[in-house]
């Protein structure tokens, strides 16, 4: 790994997601404030569904529904960090995870910014958050399994969800491409959902291989965190047995997160710390959604 340097440890923060909803802890004061949720919305096919009005969505406040204002096209640039897997089990599927990463870079780069982050041994850096697609895709085109080593996906999560809470972008996504070899992780899986969460950011989990439940502290938490993460911060996981439909996963998951919406709505007085949920308001369309960071007080 060539012109790369260390993650600091000082990083931290937010993700996870439910297929069809998404649920959120906030609390927010106001006269009838307007309150922001950047939502995925997809069909059966997983597909990004177009022209959608305030009638395909549903939002609660602790049960309580909420009146939408407005929906549009969201055009706020996206920080996207994509934590991939270098470490040694990843060898026999690393061509596939380079044109995967590729594709996705492809259809998100230039509007939005995008960093590579490396899981073998210990998350590093292997190019800071950019919109310089050239720049990522020349790194990705270089990326190879390093011999002997194990990967550090818990301890990327919550490093790289710290640091991006030092930006100031109003959304983000962590896109773990991962497979099921050996873990490195002291941490705990609830710590790391609490830092998503507070960090605002969508856990958008792809992983390989059929990742059977361990006893062992890093396999166990780390199947702990990819189930809970996605779940609560509106995100999603995507397991694919084979890595043949990971290229077509990666395009068709950057064409979902290109085409989210900005879905305002309003809000009453109060001082609770309460429970968002977005669902889908007409049948056969899927939607997540995640607060704005800077309304949600996730950017320092």
């Amino acid at each position: 790994m060539h012109n790369s340097f260390r993650l600091p440890l000082f990083l931290a923060a937010a993700v996870a997601a439910l297929t069809v909803s998404a649920t959120w802890l906030s609390a927010q004061a106001g006269n009838n404030r307007e309150r922001t949720l950047f939502v995925s919305a997809v069909d059966d096919k997983g597909e990004p569904v177009e022209g959608l009005g305030p009638e395909a969505f549903v939002v609660r406040e602790d049960g309580r529904r909420r009146e939408i204002l407005r929906v549009s096209h969201a055009t706020e640039p996206m920080d996207v960090a994509l934590l991939a897997d270098n470490s040694q089990g990843s060898g026999e599927f690393i061509t596939f995870i380079r044109e995967g990463m590729s594709k996705f870079v492809a259809v998100l780069g230039g509007q939005h910014r995008i960093a590579l982050i490396g899981l073998a041994e210990r998350p590093t850096i292997l190019v800071p958050y950019t919109s310089e697609v050239a720049q990522v895709t020349t790194v990705i085109n270089r990326f190879f399994p390093i011999a002997g080593s194990g990967m550090t996906l818990v301890d990327g999560l919550f490093e790289t969800s710290r640091g991006l809470r030092r930006r100031e972008s109003e959304r983000a996504a962590f896109v773990p491409v991962i497979t099921d070899s050996v873990e490195f992780t002291n941490r705990y899986s609830k710590d790391v959902v609490r830092e998503l969460l507070a960090s605002r950011v969508a856990m958008h989990a792809v992983t390989i291989g059929r990742f059977p439940f361990s006893d062992e502290h890093s396999r166990r938490e780390r199947e702990f965190l990819l189930e809970e993460g996605p779940r609560a911060t509106g995100g999603q996981r995507i397991t694919l047995l084979t890595p043949q439909a990971l290229p077509a996963t990666m395009e068709r998951l950057a064409r979902e997160l290109s085409s989210q919406y900005k879905v305002v709505y309003g809000r009453p007085d109060s001082l609770y710390e309460g429970k968002v949920e977005v669902t889908a308001g007409r049948p056969g369309l899927k939607v997540r959604g995640t607060p704005s960071r800077r309304e949600a007080g996730a950017v320092k």
